[in-house]
Formats: structure tokens, sequence, C-alpha cells
């Protein structure tokens, strides 16, 4: 049935009617307003913290060594025993200028680990080739250089003092594109266990973070820096809402003893411990749920220097509070050797502060009874096998000694334990720390590569 214009005037006023609007209410709504509205925004805060978030670009060599089955030796006339390929590789990533005047960008380890060129591109299309300055990959930072010129830097925010629930915002450059924004918030803190790196205390967001962020911002809403963007959890490498942020205090404590020494001198307590739990406050007669527990003090250690007891429980350190003993071995490890930290801590009930000074655990040169019993009568030194991988060299051996006993031999490099990779004696300790039940030691030997078991 068609409508005159008379009963469509008259329905439109129904309407109007049923609904309450009237001039006044019209004139408060800002799309019958003539005016342009203020509504909140972001925009503000990111143009004042997207120019210091950088792309890096990186261009190398990967190098492969594959050993020839003797099998394929016999038919082919006796080739040489292992096979070196050499592959180009380019890659895309995200960096943070946190000093404009000396030129320093932040970003992860793997993104620019093994690069023969990298080459930073600011949001205003300016290109500097950047200089490595130094990474540590157990945290998976790296600081690069670039030549100050009219920069922008991120102020740092103090990462210890955000909460679960505070909104974030993550810049970087995802799947290669040009420079990103997504918003969220601070999902939960002190995240560890993921293996993604030897040191975890990550800031985990719901921020949108995909492959390409890693090395970007993660900023507050005042446009400070709250951590770095380093991993996503996802099935297929996208976003699902669950990524993780290296904290700026940890990134700051280790960037600055890589521009003071050119590589990271960490901390050591020297203690073995575990997460406190409800069953182990029980059997301490504790009445506290979150800490670490100090299994054992080991002789001579930074820790048995100021005090610290087996059956402590430390439960902050420099007043803030800790979560679990990742959380302090993370924090711990970032600080730096000779750094003085005070520990709050639990002892059969009463509260005390003990104060210590760290020990260096990249010292190069350990005996290893220091790191476990069943290594007692090697010297253990940094080094690398024949092929130039890191490791740990066993220098010199003990005849009959518990790890002669275990099949070590002198001149042996330890390359894993239990399938982690190892690098260094600070690297070794950490694994060992970290292993549970048997391990397994992953030696070259000349070479040949072989496994030797411990069994605790």
């Amino acid at each position: 049935m068609k409508m005159s214009f008379r009963q469509c005037l008259v329905a439109s006023a129904v309407v109007v009617s049923s609904l309450g609007f009237t001039a006044t209410t019209q004139a408060a709504l800002p799309f019958f307003s003539d005016k342009k509205a203020e509504v909140p925004s972001l925009a503000p805060m990111l143009e004042e913290a997207t120019p210091a978030v950088v792309s890096i670009a990186v261009e190398g060599t990967q190098t492969s060594r594959q050993r020839m089955p003797e099998m394929f030796r016999y038919f082919f006339g006796a080739p040489p025993q292992e096979q070196v390929q050499e592959r180009p590789f380019k890659g895309l990533g995200s960096g943070v200028i946190i000093d404009a005047d000396k030129g320093y960008v932040v970003t992860n380890n793997h993104v620019v680990d093994n690069a023969d060129e990298i080459t930073v591109k600011l949001t205003d299309g300016r290109e500097f080739v950047a200089k490595k300055l130094g990474s540590d990959e157990q945290s998976d930072i790296a600081l690069l250089k670039i030549d100050p010129d009219d920069l922008k830097a991120l102020p740092l925010a103090d990462s210890d003092e955000i909460r679960v629930g505070d909104f974030v915002v993550a810049i970087g450059n995802p799947f290669g594109l040009s420079q990103t924004v997504t918003s969220g918030i601070v999902s939960a803190l002190g995240r560890s266990g993921l293996n993604i790196g030897g040191y975890e205390d990550f800031i985990q967001t719901d921020a949108a973070i995909n492959r390409g962020n890693s090395g970007g911002a993660l900023v507050n809403l005042h446009g400070e820096l709250v951590g770095i963007n380093t991993a996503i959890f996802g099935p297929n490498g996208g976003n699902v809402g669950i990524g993780f942020a290296i904290p700026a205090n940890m990134m700051k404590n280790l960037v600055d003893q890589i521009a003071e020494y050119g590589e990271v001198r960490r901390g050591l307590l020297g203690i073995l411990g575990s997460d406190i739990d409800a069953g182990l406050a029980e059997a301490m007669n504790a009445e506290i749920n979150l800490g670490a527990f100090v299994n054992e003090v080991q002789p001579e250690s930074a820790a048995e220097k100021a005090g610290l007891q087996a059956g402590d429980i430390i439960t902050a350190i420099n007043g803030r509070k800790l979560s679990s003993f990742q959380e302090l071995r993370a924090k711990i490890a970032s600080m730096g050797a000779g750094a003085e930290v005070e520990l709050t801590v639990m002892r059969k009930g009463k509260e005390m502060s003990v104060d210590v000074t760290l020990d260096d655990a990249t010292e190069t040169t350990v005996t290893a009874a220091q790191i476990h019993p069943a290594l007692e009568g090697a010297t253990l030194t940094n080094g690398a096998d024949d092929s130039g991988n890191a490791g740990v060299i066993v220098s010199d051996i003990e005849r009959g000694a518990p790890a002669a006993r275990i099949g070590l031999q002198a001149d042996d490099v330890i390359i894993g334990v239990n399938r982690v990779r190892v690098s260094s004696v600070a690297d070794f300790r950490n694994a060992l720390d970290e292993a549970k039940g048997v391990i397994a030691l992953n030696v070259k030997r000349g070479n040949s590569t072989l496994y030797l078991v411990i069994r605790q």
C-alpha cells in the first residue's frame, strides 16, 4: 500500500516522538552536531612515539655443515667427511631508538643474528647502515649504533611499576609492512617457562604482535617504552592475543653492559632453587605462596658471603615482590656482575633483609665441581670446537675423578644439555640448573658427536 506525503510526515513524527528525540537532544549528539566533536584518541601520543620505532633489514650468509654417511663415502670415492654449504638470507624486523645523541637502537638478537649487513630505516624514509655493538642470545637483546642526525628516542618507563590491566600499544613492522600500531592491555607479568630464551621474565599482552614486530616497542599511554616485543604464542606464527615483551628495566640493564663492555656480564647469586608452592610452604611452616625457595647455597658464592641459607624463601628483590625462582634468576642475571642488591628473605617465619654483591657469571674458567658434583675433577673454559662453534671446553681432567667416570675426556667440547644449546660456561651452568632427572651432555670429540649421561 502506498502512503501519501502527509501520511509519511505523520509516521516520521511518530517515530521521532517514540525515540524521545527533541531539538535539545539532537544538538547533544555528535552525528547531529555541526561542529566536530572531540573524541579520545591515541594519535597525539603516537605522533611523538612512532618516529623512535624503526624498521630493520638484514642480509647475511648461513653456514650449514652436514656429515657424509659412510655408505656414501664408499660409493662416491671417499668425498670429504663434512660438507659445508653457505646460503644467503634476508630478514626484516623492528627496533627502538633509546638514545638519540649516541644513535643507540635496541632490537632482538634473533633479528640481527648472523647478519653481515644491517640497515635501519626511519619513519621519515632515511636509512642508515648500523653497526652491532653487541648482543645476548640468552635474553634475546642486541644493541645497534647508527650515526645520530636529528633522531627521536623513546623515554623509558619503570617496567616494575606496570600492572596487569594497564593499557599498552605495540608499534612495529609486522610481515614487512610499514609501521603498524596495535593496542591492548598487560595480560600478565613475570611470564617464564616458555623456552624462548635462557632468561625469561616476560610481559604478556593481548596487543596484536606478529612476525616482524620482533624488536619493536611496547609503550604505555604516556608514550614511554615499557618493553621490547620479542615473541608470539600461536599455532601458525600469527597473533592469537598472546604476545611477549622483554621488560624495559631488564633491557636497560643489559644494553648498558653491552655499551660499556661489548658483552653482557651477568650477575651471579650462587644458589640452586625452585618455586615456592602451597605444599612446600606448608612443609617449611611459611605463610607464603609466591617466591623463590633456596634449595642449596654454593660454596664461596655471593649468596654464601651474604649469609643466605638453604631453606630461605626470597620474596622480593630491591623491594619488588617476586613470583617465582625464574623471575629472580632473570633479574639477577640482567643486573650485571658487581651489582649490589637487597633481597627480602623469609627464614623460619621471620622476614629479614640481605644485602648481596653479585659475582660474575661470565667467568671463563671454573672448576666443574662448582657447577655439578658429577663433574668433579674437570676444569671447564669457554672456547669453540674445530668448526668454530662456541661451547665449553674440558681443558683438564683428573684420572679416576667423577667427571672421568661419566666419560668426559680432556679437549672435549660440551655444546648442549638435554638438547639445549650451550655456548659458554655461564650457559652450561644455567642449563644444568634447569635440568631435572637424567642429564644428557652433547659433546663434540674430534670429528664425532656423542652423548654422555649423568644420572642423578
